[in-house]
């Protein structure tokens, strides 16, 4: 007893060390639990949500879905079949769940009833189904799904057979695409179907639509949406030709019991998207940019007049990308997240504010952190998922003002109690021409403010993206800590989330300012805390940080180390192998025929001579935005220059790596090459 008291001092005292965990492994980081795609019931009071778990024994994701009170209490996990069991929506008289699951072998609609009993599919198609959302009457679901023009999903999936069959697998194009992201263009467009909810009968709204709708690769359901008497779809689709070098995009409209569908947005020639009708249904909100190929400009919420098609913008002076949204009852205000300042922020604003170029009245009601999955209740409460950089997403919930915050899910608490997760600090700097530029700065586990540290450098891709604080699934801030090192990302020109200009401002000028902020920032930070260490600095940086990584080893030879994830090497070729037409195009002035110096200037493969930094470079072969000749032709001149390097090839993965074992080779060699050259 004596000896079990002493023990018990001892943790006590001990406890204060032991509170701050140990350093993140990979195995924490692929332990981490998925929580999204939040819902609420009709009468707001219950919130169902998908919670994704991995299953490391067959390295495939599982998802499930989770019921809670919207007030607040335990949730319960509501399927328990392995598989995909996601996107769930409430019916309008709130007794049946639709989701999405693979259960029987297809993505279909399944129903569940929350009074108890097992789900049945509701669908039997013979092609996958994706985004049910339930019209108003509870009568049907639209959903999205793939088949070739004018062909049933019947005769979609017999053409599959016969091409499946085929002993030649040529493919022949008459036009772009021939490729996009990671995948061939095979001659199917996502089209808009209607289910009958109670017989499972599918009917496509869009059958000989030449186009995607919603836009691939990375539409949704938040590109289509019922009017609130159910006789009317609005949706997003792409435009009809010259869709590899143009960014436009339109909302349409179509009736449910058939006719032609009506451009609502044709006079914008910029992208148009995420439809959604004001409860009265007078209006249509969209979010849209003003400027074809561009891809990054600013996202504004405007409101269209359903009788006339006069439109009110609502956020253009905020001089923020609008991300989503969603009405509130009542149809008098709007809740937005909107990108700002490393962080993504949820506010309200008013939906009959409109003069254009000014700004509607805006209120934040959250602040710090990362939000996603914003819906509303007929109670005007928010949920949403919250993550930070020291935790993963959780389940979110506020009044309509913002007040009572709670949290509703506590999935990963466990897992991050455990651990050393110091939280992201944020700085300002002078960068180019003078301009204030932000950063975030991240100690390493076990802090010692006696020691010197090595720094890892993060450049972010985009280049229109940015830093924020969030917990990051593939470039996490903690894992490049974790092994003693402190973590420095800038927020450069060319970032959003700091006013349209700073983001505009790295357009033709890859390697100009933006090039002087990433150095000014280096600079500050080491001058401005003394533990870090700026003799053992390595740079990492993935898609365009992957090409300023390039261009940082023929620049200067500062830094120890570097790693280049699917970079760009040589901006002409670049050009004549990558799909998106309108992406180098905008971003370089036009085409390399019409500006070969300007791609020469700035590409890394002519300042090869000057490579001295050891290198490890990354690429995979299905990245058919930045294609993987780029990569080898980057080890190929290290190699040849005689500076040592490695290649990281992965013949399965696209332009991220995705899967879950390729994902513990990647930061074994990520981690180990920063080991070898930063702690020497």
């Amino acid at each position: 007893m004596k000896m079990l008291a002493l023990v018990l001092v001892l943790m006590a005292v001990a406890s204060p060390l032991y509170a701050a965990g140990r350093p993140m492994t990979i195995d924490d980081l692929l332990a981490v639990t998925g929580v999204s795609e939040p819902a609420f019931s009709p009468d707001g009071a219950l919130i169902v949500y998908v919670v994704s778990e991995l299953d490391r024994a067959t390295d495939k994701t599982t998802s499930s879905l989770w019921l809670v009170p919207a007030a607040g209490g335990e949730p319960r996990r509501l399927t328990t079949t392995a598989g995909v069991n996601n996107h769930p929506r409430f019916s309008p008289d709130g007794k049946t769940i639709a989701f999405v699951s693979n259960r029987g072998g297809s993505a279909q609609v399944w129903l569940l009833p929350l009074s108890g009993g097992e789900p049945h599919a509701l669908t039997k198609l013979p092609i996958d189904l994706s985004g049910p959302v339930w019209s108003p009457k509870g009568d049907m679901i639209a959903v999205a799904a793939e088949v070739y023009p004018g062909l049933s999903p019947e005769e979609t999936a017999a053409k599959d057979k016969e091409k499946e069959a085929a002993k030649s697998k040529a493919r022949i194009y008459d036009h772009l695409m021939a490729r996009h992201w990671d995948a061939w263009n095979e001659g199917k467009r996502s089209h808009l179907f209607v289910i009958d909810a109670g017989t499972g009968q599918a009917r496509d709204l869009t059958p000989k639509l030449e186009v995607n709708t919603p836009p691939a690769p990375f539409g949704g359901s938040s590109d289509y949406a019922w009017s609130p008497d159910g006789r009317e779809l609005a949706f997003t689709a792409e435009p009809a030709g010259g869709e590899a070098w143009s960014t436009n995009s339109d909302v349409w409209t179509v009736a449910v019991d058939g006719g032609l569908p009506r451009n609502l947005t044709a006079a914008n020639k910029g992208a148009d998207a995420q439809p959604a009708y004001s409860p009265d249904g007078k209006w249509i909100a969209v979010v849209s940019q003003d400027r074809e190929g561009f891809e990054s400009d600013l996202w504004i919420l405007r409101v269209i007049d359903r009788a006339t098609l006069a439109s009110r913008e609502l956020t253009r002076s905020l001089d923020r990308p609008v991300q989503a949204y969603a009405w509130l009852p009542g149809g008098d205000r709007i809740a937005v997240l909107i990108d700002d300042h490393g962080s993504v922020t949820v506010a309200s604003l008013s939906a009959s504010h409109g003069v254009a170029g000014s700004n509607a009245p805006l209120t934040r009601l959250t602040s710090g952190g990362s939000h996603a999955g914003l819906v509303a209740a007929s109670t005007g409460a928010l949920a949403f998922t919250r993550t930070t950089a020291d935790h993963p997403a959780e389940l979110h919930a506020t009044a309509p003002d913002g007040s009572g915050p709670r949290v509703l899910s506590h999935h990963n608490d466990a897992l991050t109690a455990a651990l050393d997760l110091p939280k992201l600090e944020g700085f300002t700097f002078k960068g180019a021409d003078g301009d204030p530029v932000h950063g975030w700065l991240l100690r390493p586990p076990g802090f010692d403010p006696s020691k010197k540290y090595p720094v890892a450098f993060l450049i972010h891709g985009g280049p229109q993206g940015a830093w924020h604080d969030e917990w990051h699934a593939r470039w996490n801030y903690h894992m490049f800590g974790s092994h003693g090192c402190a973590v420095v990302a800038i927020n450069p020109r060319g970032s959003t989330g700091y006013g349209q200009r700073f983001t505009d401002q790295i357009s033709q000028d890859w390697t100009g300012r933006v090039y002087v902020d990433l150095m000014n920032g280096l600079d500050h930070v080491l001058a401005a805390y003394p533990f870090l260490d700026g003799s053992r600095v390595g740079a990492a940086g993935g898609s365009y940080g992957g090409f300023m990584v390039n261009w940082i080893a023929g620049q200067t030879d500062r830094f120890k180390a570097l790693v280049s994830h699917a970079g760009v090497f040589d901006l002409t070729s670049e050009y004549g192998s990558t799909e998106e037409l309108w992406f180098p195009e905008w971003e370089f002035g036009g085409t390399p025929w019409e500006k070969p110096d300007h791609y020469r200037e700035r590409s890394p493969s002519l300042k090869a001579a000057n490579f001295k930094t050891p290198t490890l470079v990354i690429h995979g072969a299905l990245d058919f935005r930045v294609p993987d000749a780029q990569g080898l032709g980057m080890f190929t001149s290290l190699q040849r220059r005689g500076v040592p390097s490695r290649y990281l090839f992965f013949p399965d993965e696209g332009h991220w790596i995705k899967k879950p074992a390729n994902r513990v080779v990647w930061w074994r060699e990520v981690l180990g090459w920063l080991d070898r050259y930063l702690k020497s």
